[in-house]
């Protein structure tokens, strides 16, 4: 198909958000042939860039695009759209070396997350330098050389998924495959202004990657903004029975559901005196600037304490000399010095280090989950600091220990995150902030994540693509919010049935002004009657709880009639569940509206 766009503008479509791509292709304004052919002579023109491993060849992707020709532009989710693969993921017919020359092999089958994109109609265009069997957060540790972001040349561009966000901060794809650990996909995405999603782990396969630390790896996406993450999400994270650590995802975290977060939004910070930016007063202002314009915004944004855990402090890297044990013990030389010595520091560990550490991080996600449950999402740094290149030539190891602050304990908790673009420091870095959830909470994030990039005016709004004002409301079926008017309230006598059930406080507040209340017949415990009668204009005061969906079926059914749950109406005009009252439960009650509560008609009791 002949395009009448330049490859200028090929690529500006390329690297910027997917729906934009795809309505191109739609439109016949461009075909898949089109988009390589730009990919090619971008890459050609950045081949002093050390970007990728197994290089864009219009052989090895002409099967592609030949499937592409039997399918028409919209018939596929990712119909044409191109993707960059971090070289420890397999892709058929494509060599994996894991930047180890000695370890490398051909692929006869793609990893399972990239078959499930291909499917879809994507097209893995090459594979992406890393540092060494994925050992580092500095993106330098690799035989190939360092990838740099044109942007930033002497500054180090994160691993250790590092080819795949310099081919995304460079244009070439509109998303990338990364792999993350203890930050490998969020640290590169913070250094190159992009969204770097890290899912819960399991989600997405890990089958056909080769392995760092098994039991915490996780494929990494890198993208331009919340929505395409979403979008790739939706795909890549279908359940792989074959995996023996993949987990099925649950109905409420699911992708396809993705839209912005409205509404109230409250969100945990660090402790500043609990804050570590290395000496770089650059990186702490963006830090801070990006706070105010997000309290300023309307977030409720609020210090909570934080305790990292580090895995390479602990027995965890054993992991990693298991997985590269056959290449230590038949050519050790071939190894990265660095990583060589980081991974032979595995075997050295025992067993019995191993499990206190398993105790201690069992013990640190209670404490942490329950610290979560009064926020939306915790909001951290991406990074303390942005070394240079030079900084980690003469300091292989400090740096590295130094990146993994904000992002060693995610996966050890079993947590999920989500990197987003900050405002850049005063001098014109990149700045990132990252998102962390409980487990599942992936699409909360992504829909908070939709929200911080409009207000910051970043991602899709910067590239002039659809904002996410445009996005529908995210609906958050995770939990549900009910409105208590009696005796569930907080001290009384039933509220037990909501905080044994995990149930938090959300808010006191009233309702709209069309409500009567009523001090029912009966008892013990007294029981107010909530009814709606939209010829009063008369409000009652009411508390929110937030109670996890699951929990929900079972607190319903201790509810005796004549109360029932149904939709009630806040001053704000939200409408959650809440107790109302059937009119036949008023015989024999007394119309105690005018206390304007339950508290109030009790005080005067």
């Amino acid at each position: 198909m002949g395009t009448m766009l330049s490859g200028e503008d090929i690529l500006d479509l390329v690297g910027g958000s997917i729906p934009n791509l795809l309505k191109a292709y739609e439109q016949q304004r461009l075909g898949p042939e089109d988009v390589i052919d730009a990919i090619l002579e971008k890459t050609s023109a950045l081949s002093e860039n050390p970007i990728w491993i197994t290089q864009p060849n219009r052989a090895t992707l002409q099967p592609f695009l030949d499937r592409l020709a039997d399918t028409p532009p919209g018939s596929l989710p990712l119909w044409g759209v191109p993707f960059a693969v971090k070289d420890n993921i397999d892709v058929a017919g494509m060599p994996t070396t894991a930047a180890c020359p000695a370890f490398a092999y051909t692929a006869t089958t793609s990893a399972f997350a990239v078959e499930q994109l291909v499917a879809a109609g994507a097209v893995p265009i090459g594979k992406t330098n890393l540092d060494q069997f994925a050992t580092g957060l500095v993106g330098v540790r690799s035989p190939y050389g360092v990838p740099f972001n044109p942007s930033t040349p002497t500054l180090i561009p994160g691993g250790s998924s590092s080819g795949s966000a310099i081919a995304m901060a460079c244009g070439l794809v509109s998303f990338a495959l990364g792999t993350d650990t203890a930050g490998s996909g969020r640290i590169p995405a913070g250094f190159n202004r992009l969204t770097g999603s890290k899912l819960t782990r399991g989600l997405i396969s890990t089958s056909g990657v080769v392995p760092a630390c098994r039991s915490l790896d996780c494929v990494s996406l890198f993208t331009h903004n919340a929505k395409d993450a979403a979008l790739i999400a939706s795909i890549a994270a279908a359940m792989d029975d074959q995996d023996p650590f993949a987990r099925p995802n649950t109905p409420a975290n699911a992708f396809n559901r993705f839209g912005r977060w409205s509404g109230k939004l409250t969100l945990g910070v660090i402790k500043p005196e609990q804050l570590k930016f290395f000496g770089d007063d650059t990186y702490a202002d963006a830090y801070q600037r990006t706070l105010d314009l997000l309290a300023n915004s309307g977030v409720d944004i609020q210090p909570i304490a934080f305790s990292a855990a580090q895995l390479y402090e602990g027995p965890w890297v054993t992991e990693r000399f298991v997985a590269t044990a056959d290449i230590l013990q038949q050519d050790p030389e071939a190894m990265w010095p660095v990583t060589r010595q980081i991974v032979e520091g595995g075997q050295l560990r025992q067993a019995s280090e191993v499990f206190r550490s398993i105790y201690d991080l069992a013990a640190l996600r209670v404490e942490c989950i329950a610290s979560l449950k009064s926020y939306d999402a915790l909001l951290t740094p991406t990074a303390g600091k942005h070394f240079t290149v030079a900084e980690l030539e003469a300091d292989p190891f400090g740096p590295n220990n130094d990146l993994g602050q904000y992002t060693n304990y995610m996966n050890l908790l079993d947590l999920c995150g989500l990197a987003v673009p900050g405002l850049d420091t005063k001098d014109g870095r990149p700045f990132g902030v990252s998102l962390v959830g409980d487990r599942f909470q992936d699409a909360r994030l992504l829909a908070i994540g939709a929200r911080l990039e409009d207000t910051l005016h970043l991602s899709t709004t910067a590239r002039g693509s659809e904002t996410s004002t445009d996005l529908p409301e995210y609906k958050d079926i995770a939990t549900v919010d009910i409105a208590v008017c009696g005796a569930h309230m907080a001290n009384l006598p039933l509220n037990p049935q909501l905080t044994s059930r995990g149930a938090t406080f959300v808010e006191a507040t009233k309702t709209a002004a069309q409500y009567r209340l009523f001090a029912l017949a009966g008892g013990p415990p007294m029981r107010p009657g909530m009814v709606r009668d939209q010829t009063v204009d008369t409000a009652i005061e009411v508390e929110i709880w937030r109670l996890p969906a699951e929990a929900f079926a079972s607190f319903v059914t201790e509810i005796p009639s004549p109360l029932g749950i149904g939709l009630v109406t806040l001053q704000s005009g939200q409408q959650v569940q809440g107790f109302l009252c059937e009119q036949a439960g008023l015989e024999g009650a007394t119309e105690i509206t005018h206390y304007g509560g339950w508290r109030a008609y009790l005080d005067h009791q």
